[in-house]
Order: C-alpha cells, then sequence, then structure tokens
C-alpha cells in the first residue's frame, strides 16, 4: 500500500520532511530552508493530500473496505496465497495484413476483486497495447516506479521480430511486466489496468496524446530555482543506482563475450566430430573407439548448445531488465527533486511576502499542498524502493542458481558423453595383448 501519509507540521520544531529510514542504511533525510521559511512552516496543519498534477491521492486507493483488506494482505505477505487478481500472458499469434504483420498475446485474468464484473476475462493484446498502459500508468501514477517493458525495436539484419526465440523472450518480458503492475499495491487498482485487463478493445486515443506530455504533470516552472541538494537517503540512492548500472554493464559485456565464444567453440566440436567418423570408414579396428568419440562430440556439442541457449534467453534478458528498470527509478528520482525544488522556490517565496506584510501569519493553499505533495512522493518512492530490491533479490538469487544449475548439467553431460567412450578404449586392449602373444 502507497505509504503516503502526509504529517502536519503543528510547530515550529518539527521537521517539514517525515524521517524515513532507508534501505541503504543511511541517515535520515531533511529538507532544511532559511529559519524564516522554517517558520512559516510551523503554521501549516493537515490537509487532503494532492497529487502533482492536482489529483487527490484518494483517487488512487480501493474503493471498497473488502479491497482495502486486500491491498493491506498484499503489503504483509507478497508471496503468499492473499492474491486476488492473477495475471498471465501467453500463446502469442503472428497476424498478417495488407497493411502490417504483428504479434499478440492472450492476457488471461482471474480475481476476485469487486471492481471487476467477472471472476475471468481473456483478451488479446499486442506489444503496442503494454506500451499504452504503461504510459497511462506513468502519468496518472508519477510518484511510483513503473515496472519497464522490453525494449520495442530491435537492429534489423541482427533479430527477427517475428523469430520463435524472440516473440518467446517478449512472452515472458510481457508476462512480468503485467505480473508485477498485478502484484504492486497502489498500480493494481489502476482504472487503466483494468480496463487493460477486461475490455475487448481499449480507446487509446487519449492515451496515445500523452507520449508527449513526458511527465508533464509533474514538470514545475520553479523560475530557475535550483534544488539546493537531494535528501541523504535519495542521494544514497542515486549512488547505489549508478553502481549497479557499471555492474550491470560489465556483467553484460562479458556474458555476451561468453555467448560468443561458446558458438564458436560449439562450431568447432559440430567440424571435429565427423573427422572421426571419416577416420572410423578406414580403420576396422578402431572403428567402435573412433565412432565412440564422434558421438561423444556431438553430445557435448549439444549440450553446450543448451547452455548458450539458457544463457541467452534467460540471463541476458534478466540483466537488460534492470538496466530498464533503473532508467526508470532514475526518472522518479527526478521528478521527486522537481517536487521538492518547487516546495522549496514556494517556501522561500512566502517567506519573503511574510517579511513585506508582517501581519500575514497565514500560510498559503499552494505552499501547504505542496508540501503534501513532498511527503506523499518521499513515501512512495521509498515504498516502491523496499519493493524493488525485495524483487531484485528475488530475480537475481533464482537467475544465479539457475546458471549454476545449467552449468552443473552441462559438465555432467560432457562428463558422461567421455565416460561412455572408456569401455569402448578397454574393450580393444584385451584383443591387443592376445594378438602380441600370438
Amino acid at each position: 500500500m502507497s505509504a503516503c501519509t502526509p504529517k502536519s507540521l503543528a510547530s515550529s520544531g518539527q521537521k517539514p520532511i517525515q524521517e524515513m529510514c532507508h534501505p541503504l542504511g543511511a541517515e535520515e533525510a531533511v529538507l532544511t530552508p532559511s529559519p524564516d521559511v522554517r517558520n512559516i512552516t510551523s503554521s501549516i496543519g493537515e490537509k487532503d493530500q494532492i497529487l502533482p498534477n492536482g489529483t487527490p491521492v484518494e483517487t488512487s486507493s480501493p474503493s471498497s473496505s473488502s479491497s482495502l483488506l486486500n491491498r493491506l494482505q498484499l503489503d504483509d505477505d507478497l508471496d503468499g496465497e492473499t492474491r486476488d487478481l492473477f495475471v498471465t500472458v501467453d500463446d502469442p499469434k503472428k497476424h498478417v495484413s495488407t497493411m502490417e504483420t504483428y504479434i499478440t498475446y492472450r492476457v488471461v485474468t482471474k480475481t476476485t476483486r469487486v471492481e471487476f464484473d467477472l471472476p475471468e476475462y481473456t483478451v488479446r493484446r499486442r506489444y503496442q497495447d503494454f506500451d499504452w498502459l504503461r504510459t497511462k500508468l506513468e502519468d496518472s501514477q508519477p510518484t511510483h516506479l513503473i515496472p519497464p517493458l522490453p525494449e520495442k525495436f530491435v537492429m534489423k539484419g541482427v533479430v527477427d521480430r517475428f523469430s520463435e526465440e524472440f516473440v518467446e523472450t517478449r512472452r515472458k518480458a510481457l508476462d512480468k511486466f503485467l505480473k508485477r503492475v498485478a502484484d504492486h499495491p497502489v498500480l493494481s487498482f489502476n482504472e487503466h489496468l483494468n480496463s487493460f485487463l477486461s475490455a475487448k478493445d481499449l480507446n487509446k486515443r487519449q492515451g496515445l496524446a500523452l507520449l508527449s506530455k513526458m511527465g508533464e504533470s509533474v514538470k514545475y516552472v520553479t523560475g530557475g530555482y535550483k534544488l539546493r541538494g537531494r535528501p541523504v537517503e535519495f542521494s544514497a540512492m542515486g549512488d547505489y543506482l549508478d553502481m549497479f548500472t557499471q555492474k550491470l554493464g560489465t556483467i553484460d559485456r562479458i556474458a555476451q563475450r561468453i555467448i560468443k565464444e561458446q558458438s564458436e567453440y560449439q562450431v568447432e566440436l559440430r567440424e571435429y566430430g565427423p573427422v572421426y567418423t571419416t577416420w572410423a570408414l578406414s580403420e576396422a579396428e578402431l572403428q567402435g573407439p573412433l565412432e565412440g568419440v564422434a558421438s561423444c562430440m556431438a553430445n557435448c556439442s549439444s549440450a553446450l548448445d543448451e547452455l548458450t541457449q539458457d544463457m541467452s534467453e534467460d540471463f541476458l534478458p534478466v540483466l537488460r531488465e534492470y538496466v530498464l528498470y533503473i532508467e526508470s527509478m532514475k526518472i522518479v528520482l527526478k521528478k521527486r527533486d522537481n517536487i521538492q525544488a518547487e516546495y522549496e522556490a514556494k517556501l522561500e517565496a512566502a517567506a519573503f511576502r511574510k517579511e513585506e506584510k508582517a501581519s500575514c501569519t497565514q500560510v498559503p493553499t499552494d505552499v501547504e499542498k505542496c508540501h503534501d505533495r513532498v511527503e506523499c512522493c518521499n513515501a512512495d518512492l521509498k515504498s516502491d524502493w523496499d519493493r524493488w530490491q525485495n524483487n531484485k533479490r528475488q530475480d537475481f538469487r533464482q537467475l544465479l542458481t539457475g546458471m549454476a544449475d545449467h552449468n552443473i548439467q552441462y559438465y555432467e553431460k560432457c562428463l558422461a558423453a567421455w565416460e561412455s567412450v572408456i569401455p569402448l578404449l578397454r574393450d580393444k586392449q584385451p584383443q591387443e595383448t592376445e594378438t602380441e602373444e600370438d
């Protein structure tokens, strides 16, 4: 559940930003306006929460008590059986027309939520529909981390976007995207997700116009105001993302080089095996062992092909997903900075007006609302950061475990292939000894 609960600045000694514990162990974050500005903020009372686009925060909350309970359950146990919204992306199909060729995917939804009219839906969606959904989520929930989609474009001549391998890789990525959204305690209640999952035909006319807005709802005209500095915990997030990007980039480059070398080695194995087969045709006495070695080469080549395929289809996509995830997180951090900059600018402007009118003690409403937006954004970002870190740990634990298993299986197959040749070689030794005795 979104942890967006603004706290009033009821006393002069209260800090204008709520204290939050950072997952990286950083110190608490505090905005430090000038003394005059701090005096103004001391009179701010509790007000309705308003998002940067002016929409009340309550619009993102479930409308029923049962949905609220379900949301709490989702937060309490992400991996338990308390979920009430299950989505699956499967069954890709190719559509060919005179105008275009494209792939659609079946989206199956099962739910017990009262927001849905039926307990189960089955619709077909193409990539641009997923892109529409993400754009709508990003616009309507600007302070939340929206999971990334797989990259839309591929280089011509490098990857065939209609090949079975590419389509399956994209299907897995779209399925993961939709599951992450459905598991999110706020995004899963978004009305656009409801339409995406249940509507037979999406009305995307309005949504396409949002592509040019680029998060317009959180872009503020701050009169050239320069942010004093991110609070410590959010600076730590930015530093961590920069470090994580470098590590992923290095791993990705090395992994691709390993895949290339494995592919070249596999080509050599495929050419190596037939040499022993040809040799066996001219050596009757060594035919058994030579054919055994040829078969061993074929088995090793097949095992290496599986290992390379696992790295290409399972390992690399996760790395690229998290590179895109990092970019999404940086965008949300930038939005948070914009909100903070606007808040600081309004506080200073209010302090200046107070000096001119000493008798005025009331804080402008726009300053109060902007303060609420800062607190909401900070809380939303921290909540999504914790969720992202948990997902990351689970994903990479599964990724590295899978990589270890695939390598073990590869070497076990190679070992079994070579061990199968040993009895053939041993069978020849008694015959050779008997010939020498005669």
